[in-house]
């Protein structure tokens, strides 16, 4: 997946539904990271919030005059073209030459493809830490040098190095971070059918039931993507069994067969088994892809497609390619506690250098500064998990609110649990995890047949 000044709302009922969001937020403790995936669209401008000061250099680096650099991620759209700015102050700090290159999911396999061939980039982001350890274990990955790693122990918690390391060793740095665990809604949608953002799961099923009674259904969800499928289920399924046992499913401790498996599927069902809840109904679901589940949530006036899309903080992003301003048309609440707690869920994306570089280390240094984060946090739909970042480059209140609670919620959290995984179970389109939920958002009473082939494809994977 997986952000300072005044906002853009202007009127007093907005600034004080903005305020009433965030007390909520902090309280909930939902403060969630996924880089899991991104937008596409044009870029969305910064809305409201002071002007930041140009980026200081609080990194030496080193120059680099005439050495050419490969850097591959999964970013499209905005991400990769804000990404690109950073890699632009990259080159004229040290003479590099930088070229990105896009990859494709599962990044695992496209980066085994580009080193069999003898062409692997110099610096890869990894949207899982599946990934991170896969490229360990495949001796693909170079440790983070000492000034990454003094630059890791200046900006980070432990908790964010311990995520880099693999059986002990620093390979990556977390440039980026999500929250995921934030539900956005049409403020305009929720006042025409008179709905409060819901602060539970029973309230989240009254408010649904009150929109589509109203004519607005209630969820956008972006079937065709089966990772916004697991991060419904890690949600759900974190508040209501708890952290020790999330733990355990992420390891593949317990079975998928497990019964708090079936308590979770069988609580997702109530949302997804309501056709009338869904934009489209659940064939309609299943054809929508993550931007448009977020553009449809916000265009229409008063009727848009649906009230609520469910994704981190990078749904800023796709808001942008709309007429909405965030703060003020597009709001957000926590995901609703389904058990005692809301759920704290995070994902990130981590650099691993893959060629034992000069450059590629000096870009790990860089990439893990205030320096590169302010870059691209002024872009907007971006959250650093680097502490040292001046809130005041974030371009409005609820994305530097985001950023502030993430920085506060230090190690508490729980990463997300796909990303967690092996990439053949929970990083990859059409099979594993991602097509078991897709096939239970078709059918959601199907729960044991959706519990069987997930615990058939993770033995698979973890191998046990």
């Amino acid at each position: 997946m997986r952000r300072h000044g005044t906002s853009r709302t202007g009127n007093p009922r907005g600034r004080a539904q903005h305020a009433a969001t965030w007390t909520a937020l902090t309280a909930a403790g939902a403060l969630v990271l996924g880089a899991c995936g991104g937008g596409d669209g044009k870029e969305a401008p910064p809305q409201g919030g002071e002007a930041s000061a140009p980026t200081g250099q609080t990194v030496q680096l080193p120059k680099l005059p005439g050495e050419k650099l490969e850097v591959a991620a999964v970013w499209t759209g905005p991400e990769q073209a804000n990404f690109t700015k950073v890699l632009k102050e990259f080159e004229k700090r040290t003479g590099a030459t930088v070229t990105f290159v896009p990859a494709q999911d599962p990044i695992v396999t496209f980066l085994g493809t580009k080193i069999a061939g003898g062409q692997p980039p110099d610096v890869a982001l990894l949207p899982q830490v599946g990934a991170l350890t896969a490229a360990v274990q495949n001796k693909w990955a170079q440790p983070v040098g000492p000034e990454a790693k003094a630059q890791l122990d200046k900006n980070y918690s432990d908790g964010w190095k311990k995520l880099g390391a693999v059986d002990g060793t620093q390979y990556g740095v977390y440039y980026k971070a999500a929250n995921k665990s934030l539900v956005w809604y049409n403020a305009k949608a929720f006042q025409a059918a008179g709905v409060q953002p819901p602060k539970t799961w029973k309230d989240l099923l009254t408010a649904a039931d009150t929109l589509s009674a109203s004519g607005t259904p209630a969820v956008s969800v972006a079937g065709a993507d089966g990772w916004t499928l697991t991060d419904w289920f890690e949600n759900v399924y974190l508040s209501q069994a708890g952290p020790q046992k999330y733990d355990q499913l992420a390891k593949h401790e317990i079975k998928w067969t497990d019964d708090s498996v079936k308590q979770a599927l069988t609580t997702l069902g109530e949302l997804f088994g309501r056709k009338d809840f869904l934009a489209g109904g659940a064939s309609g679901a299943l054809a929508t892809e993550f931007p448009k589940s977020v553009t449809q949530t916000f265009t229409g006036g008063e009727r848009p497609a649906a009230a609520m899309v469910f994704e981190g903080d990078f749904v800023a992003v796709n808001i942008g390619q709309t007429e909405a301003k965030v703060g003020e048309d597009a709001l957000v609440f926590p995901f609703p506690a389904v058990g005692a707690k809301a759920p704290v869920v995070s994902g990130g994306d981590v650099a691993v250098a893959l060629k034992p570089s000069k450059g590629a280390q000096a870009l790990l240094t860089f990439l893990a500064s205030p320096d590169a984060a302010e870059i691209q946090a002024r872009e907007g739909g971006f959250v650093s998990p680097n502490k040292s970042v001046d809130p005041k480059a974030y371009p409005n209140d609820i994305q530097r609110d985001i950023a502030k609670a993430l920085i506060a919620a230090g190690d508490d959290f729980r990463f997300d649990m796909s990303d967690q995984a092996p990439a053949a179970f929970g990083g990859t389109p059409g099979a594993g995890e991602w097509k078991a939920l897709q096939d239970f958002l078709a059918n959601p009473s199907d729960v044991a047949g959706t519990q069987a082939r997930l615990e058939a494809d993770a033995a698979k994977a973890y191998g046990n």
